[in-house]
């Protein structure tokens, strides 16, 4: 009987020295899988140059914001190192299991409960996503619980994980040892570097199996997709608006605010995303009309304004026959069928559709007017006023009659003029 309670008590003792071996080798994982989280943080700088276009681009942009916050709440790709060695542990684990034969695959619960034969398979709980070791399972299910119990303690941030952690500290010493050998910019790690070099080579592996789009970045193509599926994940909770990107958000929150955190330095003017407005005071205009020569500071504004030559109008209204050039026309004309004024007044309470309406009123109680011309020094308050005034000065008639080809310089005098050729009143 001494004998039998002797042999028990050493098999007992095997157990418990294999789970404390597996316990220190997920722990030595978790730490290796550093690299993979400090990505973040570095593409968050290529953000700005990576697959984004001119226009309303702070939608570009802040796509990309969306790109790296979900860094850490996804699986990425493991190096192939710690593939092998959670094979190994997997393996180690079955056959420690057989040999004791104890059952060893884990339900969506987290229980150990089906045969030692079937392959190990770890599922979360909540998700329904499936792991190959216990240790990632748990590393997984940090970002269901927001727990973040990795503080640093320079600054006080925190991290869910401890390898966040340890490249979040490289923000303090500024280490970048991985250098660009085309335009000399330095990363910390040398996959950020590898994903750089894209930029220069003009590589984008990842493309679209619907409309052949190609991306330089895997969540760039999981992005894109959602204009295929329709997919709108971010919902305002104030009005119930959808959006694509958790950045789109942000900025339509904004409408509600009133907040305008981007300010010109040149003339103060702000807005609630980053704009090229510089472009106005600078003179720059790099994007000109091919029809008429006409320059224009930004690639929507020429997209527009190249409309008035083709006199397309893409966006229909579905409540009348009326159709506009562009989204955002559609978008407020709607607002005269449901009667929708949002932007109130705080000194007066008079209620507008549009937000630059209301803040072209405010201008009526503060007596602003922030538009000056530059040859007679007449002020205005606002820009499209300026732009009427100033062709008293250059003589422009912008404005012309199909049928008798007078020139006008506003567009309601020409409309008066067409009604004597129609004889509408």
């Amino acid at each position: 009987m001494s004998a039998l309670r002797k042999t028990v008590f050493q098999e007992d003792t095997e157990l418990v020295q294999i789970k404390e071996e597996q316990e220190d080798f997920c722990t030595s994982v978790f730490q290796e899988d550093t690299e993979l989280v400090q990505i973040k943080d570095e593409q968050e700088e290529l953000c700005t140059s990576v697959d984004m276009e001119e226009p309303n681009t702070s939608s570009i942009k802040e796509e990309q914001e969306e790109l790296y916050t979900s860094v850490d709440q996804e699986e990425p790709e493991l190096p192939q190192i710690k593939e092998e060695q959670d094979e190994e542990s997997d393996q180690n684990w079955r056959n420690s299991s057989h040999s004791k034969n104890v059952d060893n695959s884990v339900t969506s619960e987290g229980q150990f409960n089906t045969d030692s034969t079937e392959e190990k398979s770890v599922k979360c709980g909540i998700c329904g996503k499936t792991f190959k070791s216990v240790c990632s399972l748990k590393k997984h299910q940090i970002c269901h619980t927001g727990e973040k119990p990795y503080t640093c303690k320079t600054c006080g941030t925190c991290f869910n994980r401890s390898g966040s952690l340890k490249h979040h500290m490289v923000t303090h010493t500024g280490e970048k040892p991985h250098p660009c050998s085309v335009c000399g910019k330095s990363f910390t790690l040398s996959r950020s570097l590898k994903i750089h070099m894209r930029l220069h080579t003009g590589e984008k592996p990842y493309s679209c199996e619907t409309c052949g789009k190609s991306f330089t970045l895997s969540h760039g193509l999981k992005v894109h997709m959602r204009i295929h599926t329709a997919e709108k994940p971010y919902a305002c909770e104030e009005c119930g608006k959808s959006f694509v990107h958790s950045a789109h958000l942000k900025v339509h929150m904004m409408s509600h605010t009133g907040e305008k955190p981007y300010s010109c330095t040149t003339c103060g003017k702000c807005f609630s995303q980053q704009s090229k407005h510089h472009r106005i005071h600078a003179g720059i205009k790099p994007y000109s009309c091919s029809s008429c020569g006409k320059s224009f500071s930004q690639i929507c504004v020429l997209k527009h304004h190249e409309r008035m030559h083709t006199h397309e109008k893409p966006y229909p209204c579905n409540m009348c026959e009326k159709r506009f050039k562009d989204k955002s026309s559609l978008k407020h004309h709607i607002k005269t069928h449901t009667g929708e004024k949002p932007y109130y007044c705080q000194t007066c309470g008079k209620s507008f559709s549009r937000s630059h309406h209301l803040t072209v009123h405010i201008r009526t109680h503060t007596g602003e007017r922030p538009y000056p011309c530059g040859i007679c020094g007449k002020s205005f308050t606002q820009n499209g006023s300026l732009k009427i005034h100033m062709r008293t000065h250059t003589g422009e008639r912008p404005y012309s009659c199909k049928t008798c080809g007078k020139s006008f310089a506003h567009s309601w005098i020409l409309t008066d003029h067409t009604r004597t050729h129609t004889g509408q009143r």
